[in-house]
């Protein structure tokens, strides 16, 4: 697989264009039979609706997308087969949170998730909560899953106008600015706290990045690391667009 290209964007439009997915058609049979090795490992996993693009396009610095509807199950088999077939991508947004020192913080999965161990910024792949009508709300994706996560409300962040994206292979990963006034100290603290009042949270524990030897290569995925060097590299931009949410 190449290496992660970097893109910014100022806008995204995507939207919701229902068809058959001939991938999950196709292999009804050893998606079911991957799917009871999954839960084997994994029981709380749930085989929920997802969203996942099936065709995009760059102009200028617009991205434009059409995403159809499909089950975690065929997903994951498809993800874990090497995704086969005609080509579609998980595009999903990501809440770049820093902090106000300059810090980035990203969780680590929890021992219970698919993606134990793995360490990146909260996201999630998009579902149908994630729909305003016809409209895949990546920006409303963001936010929810930033509170869902780590409790981090769209109240205690200022949002950056435009985002980040990062293609690399079948992956999209969206990246959205939310910058939190509280030191990357404070905000850590505040985070792990609200994990430690959670039964079954989503995340273990939080890393904090500040530089990029604070990187760890082989729990960071390559298009999470693409994007942190990307960041540190830049120096502070003092007309960055952020507007309260």
């Amino acid at each position: 697989m190449s290496e992660p290209e970097i893109v910014e964007l100022d806008e995204i439009d995507c939207r919701f264009e229902p068809r058959p997915w001939v991938f999950a058609e196709d292999n009804r049979e050893a998606i079911a039979a991957h799917w009871q090795e999954v839960i084997a490992r994994k029981p709380a996993s749930f085989n929920g609706k997802i969203l996942l693009l099936h065709r995009w396009e760059v102009s200028g610095r617009r991205f434009r997308g059409a995403y159809l509807m499909t089950d975690y199950a065929s997903f994951l088999a498809w993800r874990d087969f090497g995704t086969p077939g005609e080509p579609k991508w998980n595009c999903f947004a990501m809440a770049a949170l820093q902090a106000a020192d300059g810090a980035f913080l990203l969780g680590e999965m929890a021992e219970h998730t698919s993606n134990a161990g793995a360490i990146y910024f909260a996201a999630g792949t998009p579902d149908p909560s994630d729909l305003d009508g016809d409209t895949v709300n990546l920006a409303g994706s963001v936010t929810r899953e930033l509170e869902e996560e780590t409790g981090v409300s769209p109240t205690d962040v200022a949002i950056a106008s435009g985002w980040t994206a990062v293609f690399h292979g079948p992956r999209i990963a969206m990246m959205k600015t939310v910058r939190s006034s509280l030191p990357s100290t404070a905000l850590k603290a505040r985070i792990e706290g609200f994990l430690a009042a959670d039964s079954e949270p989503e995340l273990s524990r939080m890393h904090v990045v500040r530089s990029p030897g604070d990187l760890i290569a082989d729990r960071m995925p390559p298009f999470q690391r693409a994007y942190l060097l990307h960041r540190l590299a830049q120096a502070p931009s003092e007309g960055e667009c952020l507007s309260g949410a």
